[in-house]
């Protein structure tokens, strides 16, 4: 009666070994590829700047119209293009829309940030708002500029995942100096 020997040889055993280990690497490298490359985060969309163009205060029937130049940047961190339709900036004051603007769909290549330059156009209508006879006295319009970019991000021209980006700025427009301080965005 012939035996067979239950162990392994040698080089057998490096060959599964040298496999196995080669399986491993691979599945590390799928995963760390996905966690860094395939990830997809939101853009973030802010106003990086905004002058006034035009100020009118009228303080007797508390009014006021204003035309402010802004530059809107979409900053997009994800490995694809994000790409964006027409969409419009709201500006508010005290809660109250006074104005707004189109904004043009685009796109925004990956891992880069796309400026865009709009113009608004913002009025209050005298009445609507019991503070604004104060706020013309103390020289200072609070504003708030508010939008909204639906789109998807393309990675790879395979996968494709929509994304909603929101701004939500602040800003102070003095009307002594008709110059836009303290400009904040969420």
């Amino acid at each position: 009666m012939h035996r067979t020997n239950p162990r392994i040889p040698t080089n057998r055993r490096k060959c599964i070994a040298i496999i196995v280990a080669a399986i491993i690497l691979q599945t590390l490298i799928i995963v760390v590829f996905g966690l860094i490359f395939l990830r997809v985060t939101t853009p973030k969309v802010r106003f990086s700047s905004v002058t006034v163009e035009k100020l009118t205060v009228n303080s007797t029937t508390p009014s006021f119209s204003i035309r402010l130049k802004g530059e809107v940047t979409v900053k997009n961190k994800n490995f694809g293009h994000f790409k964006f339709s027409d969409s419009e900036i709201s500006v508010l004051y005290r809660g109250s829309a006074v104005g707004n603007a189109a904004v043009p769909g685009g796109r925004a290549g990956a891992r880069s940030t796309k400026k865009l330059n709009v113009t608004v156009a913002a009025e209050s209508k005298s009445g609507t708002t019991p503070n604004l006879r104060g706020d013309l006295n103390s020289g200072k319009i609070a504003l708030t500029g508010q939008a909204t970019l639906s789109g998807k991000i393309h990675l790879f021209k395979v996968i494709k995942k929509r994304k909603t980006a929101t701004m939500d700025c602040r800003m102070d427009v003095n009307t002594k100096t008709r110059a836009v301080e303290n400009l904040e965005c969420n």
